[in-house]
C-alpha cells in the first residue's frame, strides 16, 4: 500500500540562467528530496522562472488562488544582488506575514556560517497556502530545510483547519 503524501508543494526556483537552461537547478532538486525523505510531503509542481517579478507574482498567486499547494517553497532570489527580489514578490502577495520560520532558518544557519546573517528571506500566507523563501545554495537549503520541517507540518495543519489546538 502506497504512502499517502499529507501536504502538497509547489517549488519555485528564481534564476535567469536556470531558466534560460544555461545553469542547471540543484537547489529545487535538493527541496524535493528532502521532502520525500521527510515523507509528509508530495510535490505537485516544480518550477523555474527567471528574475522576473511579474512573472514570480502571478505564478506564486496563481499557486495560492487555484489552492493547487498547500505551500509553496522557493530557492533562490533572497540575497543582496539587484535582480533578487523573491523576498518583495512574496511580501507583496502575502495576507500575513509569519516573520519566525526565516528567523529560525537565520538563527540555526548562523551557527554555522556568519554569512546567513545576508539572507533576506521572508515567509507569509496568501489564503490557504504558507510561502518560505528558502536560500539559493543546495547546501544552506538543506540545512535550513531539514531544521524547520519538524515544526511545519503542525503549523500547515493549523491552516488547513486539519487541527484546531495548539497546546502539546
Amino acid at each position: 500500500m502506497e504512502e499517502k503524501r499529507k501536504f502538497r508543494v509547489a517549488v519555485i526556483t528564481s534564476s535567469d540562467s536556470g531558466y534560460k537552461g544555461e545553469r542547471e537547478d540543484v537547489s529545487g532538486p535538493a527541496i524535493e528530496e528532502i521532502l520525500l525523505e521527510d515523507g509528509g510531503y508530495e510535490v505537485v509542481q516544480k518550477i523555474i522562472l527567471p528574475d522576473d517579478f511579474a512573472m514570480l507574482r502571478a505564478s506564486m498567486m496563481k499557486i495560492c488562488d487555484e489552492g493547487t499547494a498547500d505551500l509553496i517553497l522557493t530557492t533562490g532570489g533572497t540575497g543582496f544582488s539587484p535582480k533578487d527580489i523573491m523576498p518583495e514578490v512574496t511580501k507583496e502577495i502575502c495576507d500575513r506575514m509569519v516573520p519566525g520560520i526565516p528567523e529560525a532558518m537565520r538563527a540555526y544557519s548562523m551557527t554555522i556560517t556568519n554569512r546567513a546573517m545576508l539572507s533576506r528571506a521572508e515567509s507569509g500566507i496568501r489564503r490557504r497556502t504558507l510561502i518560505i523563501n528558502m536560500p539559493g545554495s543546495p547546501k544552506a537549503v538543506k540545512e535550513s530545510l531539514e531544521y524547520i520541517l519538524p515544526a511545519l507540518g503542525h503549523g500547515l495543519e493549523i491552516l488547513l483547519s486539519m487541527t484546531s489546538n495548539c497546546a502539546r
